[in-house]
């Protein structure tokens, strides 16, 4: 499947299947589109109509093009068949009951009363609750005993807000340090905070144990303080920034991520991402709102193409602030082009469900952190382990040709079928689509294999 747009002055052909990305002249571009549907002599009388007057396009000129589409179709590079289909479930089929990596839910409660929070205030439409470290503990042990021969685990610890229940925190990592050489594991810990309660030892104790630590900040003051308010309705953005650079200092600029919502109030997150940014952060993430259609905070059809040409405006601004060596990371455009994941993971989706599960305070299973508090897809818990097999095999069938409307779409293979989460809150079905999600996907996408395009064209300008 062959995909064209044109943005920034790039003509972008992307052959899907085989990861080629062309960038060309206009009249490669108006070829490759014409390649499949029109014989070499149509295209020849096409083409020289249309660049009448042009005198580097001549009828040799044309030809030489062709010849060299047909060369790239050749060599795989242009019009790829998709022979991935049968692959698809394979890589969850070889990984069996292995399970890689666990959120756990530390705290059902927050100090935080952000309306938009899809975990109902920490509580997940249930009861406030703070995991004990005997649970934690199991925990971990029923990640070591279901990760099989994989030595590398991943932990988040996650809420409500887990630092209300720190010391469970600080203890279940000392737990795992003192068992992981033993049992021939290595745990990579990350940590999601609001920040209302980071101080030093927070701070010294990520520093020391959390790989990654994801700070959530929607941006400027009067976005974030209008829905990230405490329970008395006051804002928390005078609070938190201050701590958050403190960390961030502390941490040296690196393994870190500002984590922002942007929502109905703000689709010009740009404003957003570019005030992080003159705050000092350059590890940069701001997530589309999911919520109900009816939900104040959801994004209306005109607020999505409002985003849409966001995200072009944001790769464009990223792109000069490299060139004026002061540049920023943005999460969704952090694609590899290069030596990215293989195939079999591109295909087979996130794994949640199967490979990554996430814990109550109670020590109940449920694929993944959106779905906790939806009982109908709880999984089992962390004694007797998945007892809802049916629904894991039902997780396990998500991948990037599980749903018929993925069938035409260009980016499937960098969206891996999309996630079951959004697909659920938006159809009622892990099998169903989040539209506006595919749509805003597919551009960051564009925007990302833009940004690649640039960048190695200024390269070749510098070592000219």
């Amino acid at each position: 499947m062959v995909h064209q747009y044109k943005l920034n002055g790039c003509n972008i052909v992307l052959d899907s299947c085989s990861g080629s990305i062309h960038a060309v002249d206009e009249v490669a571009y108006d070829i490759i589109a014409l390649y499949k549907e029109r014989t070499e002599d149509e295209i020849v009388a096409e083409m020289l109509a249309k660049y009448a007057g042009r005198p580097d396009v001549t009828e040799e000129d044309v030809r030489a093009c062709v010849a060299d589409v047909a060369a790239l179709e050749k060599a795989g590079k242009l019009f790829t068949p998709d022979t991935f289909a049968p692959m698809a479930g394979v890589l969850k089929e070889r990984s069996g009951d292995v399970v890689k990596a666990l959120c756990l839910h530390v705290a059902h409660t927050c100090n935080l009363n952000c309306s938009y929070c899809f975990a109902s205030q920490g509580k997940y439409h249930g009861d406030r609750a703070l995991m004990s470290f005997e649970v934690g503990k199991r925990a971990l042990d029923f990640l070591m005993e279901h990760s099989g021969t994989r030595r590398n685990l991943e932990v988040d610890f996650f809420g409500g807000e887990p630092l209300m229940n720190w010391q469970v925190v600080k203890d279940l990592v000392c737990y795992a340090r003192s068992v992981e050489k033993e049992r021939g594991k290595n745990f990579r810990f990350t940590l999601t905070t609001n920040g209302m309660l980071i101080d030093d030892d927070v701070i010294d104790f990520c520093n020391r144990e959390m790989s990654n630590v994801v700070l959530s900040l929607d941006g400027r003051k009067e976005i974030h303080d209008a829905l990230r308010v405490d329970y008395a309705g006051n804002g928390s953005y005078d609070r938190i920034v201050p701590k958050f650079k403190k960390l961030v200092d502390a941490r040296g600029g690196t393994k870190y991520y500002m984590r922002g919502t942007f929502t109905h109030r703000n689709p010009d997150f740009t404003k957003d991402v570019f005030h992080m940014a003159d705050l000092g952060f350059t590890e940069l993430s701001m997530e589309p709102v999911v919520c109900a259609p009816d939900d104040p905070a959801a994004l209306t059809p005109e607020d999505i193409e409002i985003v849409k040409e966001q995200y072009e405006i944001l790769a464009k601004d990223m792109l000069r602030r490299k060139a004026e060596g002061h540049p920023i990371t943005f999460y969704h455009y952090m694609i590899d082009l290069t030596g990215g994941p293989c195939i079999y993971k591109r295909i087979s989706g996130c794994g949640s469900g199967t490979e990554y599960m996430a814990v109550t305070p109670w020590g109940d299973l449920y694929p993944c952190h959106q779905f906790v508090g939806e009982e109908s897809y709880k999984l089992g818990d962390i004694w007797q382990g998945v007892t809802n097999t049916e629904l894991r095999e039902q997780f396990r069938t998500c991948n990037a040709y599980a749903r018929p409307e993925c069938n035409d779409c260009w980016a499937r293979l960098y969206c891996s079928g999309g996630c079951a989460a959004n697909a659920y809150h938006a159809s009622g079905s892990i099998q169903g689509v989040y539209k506006p999600g595919c749509e805003l996907f597919r551009k960051r996408i564009e925007c990302a294999i833009m940004m690649k395009v640039k960048e190695e064209e200024m390269r070749e300008v510098q070592e000219a």
